[in-house]
């Protein structure tokens, strides 16, 4: 068997290598349909996977992409596990397609529904989410790599740390809390705390670094309660720091959550963006009851795959969490 599969794969790259790309793309279509028919998924992984790749090296993309679909569908029917081996055949197969190539999109989101299914993560693998988020950002699609990077791995946030740096950048010096703000609450409306202090983090060392001639005034605080750099001109950047302490902290934290809130509820206020959010973390963290709990890695997961977006999609021309809007230029390189 191994052997008639190897034949096959050989003669139908070399049509495809002499030019034959129609022909050889119904045939592999043809070929890998029986094997499934006869119950051999293996096979037909075999023979979609090189025929996709060959396909994409000769800039066939629409016929690559489209076997790369039907591989995808082979993992989903036979409930192939998301390991090493099945990913490796995605990054290899997405690679090589290029951006304008509409079947992409399509191809990402149906390899995370494919690993929530068979893998131990329900909102999608962590690394295939990375390796989806790293591409978007170097093609300066921050929205797109956003939402995969929050459900990535731990390098996932510092890639989308630096990719909201370069991107508020574009944009005037005040408005540095409204994208690291993406971040830091998105993290936390997951759950994921540790990221969203590092976020926070990594944003602030770059914030200081290019403000060291003193265009950013800057204060230390250092306290028994506090450890943390101040900025008197970004007093929103201030709070996301209380924030996240407040929530590292955990007991006893409603009130001084409550407080907080209070102290910049006139800033929070001409944000615009953040109340939502900010209700739910507060109900998660600290137990204080909303009227109404909106489900955000549902929103997330729709926003992904096609779905509704989240709430609070007013045309702000800033980034606001739950509110995608086309961003300005970004320049990664």
């Amino acid at each position: 068997m191994a052997s008639r599969i190897e034949k096959t794969i050989a003669r139908l790259k070399q049509r495809i290598e002499e030019g034959q790309h129609y022909e050889a793309h119904q045939q592999l279509r043809v070929v890998s349909a029986r094997y499934i028919k006869s119950s051999n998924p293996q096979s037909a992984i075999d023979i979609l996977f090189s025929g996709a790749q060959s396909l994409l090296q000769a800039s066939q993309y629409a016929s690559g992409g489209d076997l790369t679909l039907t591989l995808l569908e082979v993992y989903t029917n036979s409930s192939i596990p998301c390991d090493s081996a099945s990913k490796g055949r995605l990054y290899t197969l997405l690679s090589l397609i290029p951006e304008t190539e509409p079947t992409r999109k399509k191809i990402i989101n149906s390899a995370v529904i494919w690993s929530s299914k068979n893998s131990e993560y329900e909102s999608g693998d962590p690394e295939l989410h990375h390796f989806a988020g790293s591409i978007y950002a170097k093609e300066h699609e921050p929205y797109d790599a956003e939402k995969h990077l929050l459900l990535g791995t731990k390098d996932s946030c510092t890639v989308l740390t630096n990719l909201l740096y370069t991107w508020y950048l574009q944009d005037e010096p005040s408005t540095a809390p409204l994208y690291i703000s993406r971040a830091v609450l998105c993290y936390l409306l997951i759950g994921n705390v540790r990221e969203a202090v590092a976020a926070l983090d990594l944003f602030t060392s770059r914030l200081l670094e290019d403000n060291k001639g003193g265009k950013l005034a800057v204060q230390s605080v250092e306290t028994n309660a506090l450890d943390a750099r101040i900025f008197p001109a970004l007093p929103l950047m201030n709070y996301l720091r209380l924030l996240v302490l407040t929530v590292t902290r955990g007991k006893g934290g409603a009130d001084v959550f409550r407080g907080l809130r209070q102290q910049y509820q006139n800033l929070l206020a001409e944000v615009g963006g953040w109340d939502e959010a900010l209700e739910q973390i507060g109900e998660m963290y600290f137990g204080i009851q909303i009227p109404r709990q909106r489900n955000f890695m549902a929103d997330m997961m729709g926003s992904l795959f096609g779905g509704p977006s989240p709430a609070g999609s007013g045309a702000s021309k800033r980034p606001q969490v739950g509110a995608p809007k086309a961003p300005p230029p970004v320049e990664l390189d």
